[in-house]
C-alpha cells in the first residue's frame, strides 16, 4: 500500500492553514515531498546498519529489522542490462546494487537412441556472479585456479557500469536484482475558475509503504515552514519528528 499525494497535500495545506500562515505553491510541494520521500527512503539503510547490531525479538509484526526490509523490499527490482561501450548500463533508478545473474546457455549434441543422428539440446543454468574489486581482477585472472570461467564469473563495477568475465569477456545475457531510487511524485493540477484542482490521473503518488504518511507529512511541514518563514510550523514539525526518530530506536 503507498502513500496517495492528494492525501498528504491536504493535511499539509490544512494544518498550514494559508490564510492565516502563509501559501505554499504545488509546485514548492512537489520539491518539499519529493525531498521528504528521499529522506525517508535513505534513513531505512541506516537504520538497517544500526538495528543490525542489536539483538531482535520473537515479535512478527515489531521486530524492526523486518519492518524495514518490508519497506525495502517496495523497492527491489530485476532488470535485463543492456551491453554498450564495453560494459552492461547500470538502470537509469539504480539505488544500490544487489545480485548479479548470468544465463549461462549452453548447446549439446545428444545422440538420439531411434533416428541416430546428434540433435541439439540447449540448457539455461541461472549463476550468480560474484563481485570483486578491480585492483583484484589480475591477481584472479592470472591464477589457473580462479581464473573466470562461464560457470564461475565475476564482475567489476563502477559508475560507468558493470563488466561480467567468463571464459571471456561476457557480453550478453546478465540481469541484476537491484533497489531502485523512489519514483519521483507530484501532485498535479488543473485550474477551474482560478482554482487549482487536483488531477488525479497524470499525478504520481509516493512509492513509500502507507505506514510513512505521517512521517511524510511532519517533514514537508518542517521545509513548508521555513519557505513561508513561520517558525512555529518548522519548530512544531522538527520537534514531532525528533520525537518519532526516538520513538523508533528505543
Amino acid at each position: 500500500m503507498s502513500v496517495r499525494i492528494d492525501t498528504v497535500y491536504q493535511r499539509v495545506l490544512g494544518i498550514i492553514n494559508k490564510e492565516q500562515r502563509g501559501f505554499v505553491t504545488p509546485q514548492e510541494f512537489n520539491l518539499f515531498a519529493n525531498q521528504a520521500q528521499l529522506d525517508i527512503f535513505e534513513q531505512y539503510f541506516y537504520d538497517i546498519n544500526q538495528f543490525g547490531r542489536l539483538h531482535g525479538n520473537d515479535t512478527e509484526y515489531s521486530d524492526m529489522l523486518n519492518i524495514l526490509n518490508e519497506k525495502i523490499n517496495l523497492f527491489e527490482s530485476t532488470e535485463k542490462l543492456e551491453y554498450v561501450d564495453n560494459v552492461f548500463k547500470h538502470p537509469n533508478d539504480l539505488y544500490r546494487l544487489g545480485t548479479v545473474i548470468y544465463n549461462n546457455v549452453t548447446t549439446k549434441l545428444i545422440l538420439d537412441p531411434i533416428l541416430g543422428p546428434k540433435t541439439p539440446q540447449t540448457t539455461t543454468e541461472f549463476i550468480e556472479v560474484e563481485r570483486i574489486n578491480k585492483n583484484e581482477f589480475l591477481y584472479i585472472n592470472s591464477s589457473p585456479l580462479t581464473k573466470p570461467k562461464d560457470i564461475r564469473p565475476i564482475f567489476t563495477a563502477d559508475t560507468k557500469g558493470i563488466k561480467v568475465y567468463g571464459d571471456s569477456t561476457i557480453i550478453d545475457n546478465v540481469s541484476l536484482n537491484y533497489i531502485k531510487y523512489p519514483a519521483k511524485v507530484e501532485w498535479k493540477y488543473q485550474m477551474v475558475f482560478g482554482e487549482a484542482l487536483y488531477n488525479t490521473t497524470d499525478s504520481i503518488d509516493f512509492e513509500l509503504h502507507g505506514s510513512e504518511e505521517t512521517d511524510l507529512v511532519i517533514k514537508i511541514l518542517a521545509l513548508s515552514g521555513m519557505a513561508i518563514k513561520d517558525g512555529d510550523v518548522a519548530n512544531a514539525a522538527n520537534t514531532e519528528d525528533a520525537k518519532n526518530v526516538q520513538q523508533e530506536k528505543q
